[in-house]
């Protein structure tokens, strides 16, 4: 769903662009208003995510360590 918005509002962040008087006002709308919140946006809202892959991976790091140890 979040990618539904996200590509929405990147629509109308290019057609608020689009429509500047400069082609320096255009690029600074696009990145200032676009670019940027959502960069932002989206790695906030993928740090639940984020660290659900880093436990699952310290803990197959664990698992592997103590089935090492019990073969030797």
């Amino acid at each position: 769903m979040m990618w539904i918005v996200a590509i929405a509002w990147m629509y109308v962040v290019v057609l608020m662009a689009a429509t500047e008087t400069s082609v320096i006002a255009g690029v600074m709308t696009l990145l200032f208003v676009g670019v940027l919140p959502l960069s932002l946006l989206s790695y906030f809202f993928g740090a639940k995510g984020r660290r659900a892959r880093h436990k699952e991976r310290v803990e197959k790091m664990v698992r592997q360590r103590k089935t090492r140890q019990d073969d030797v």
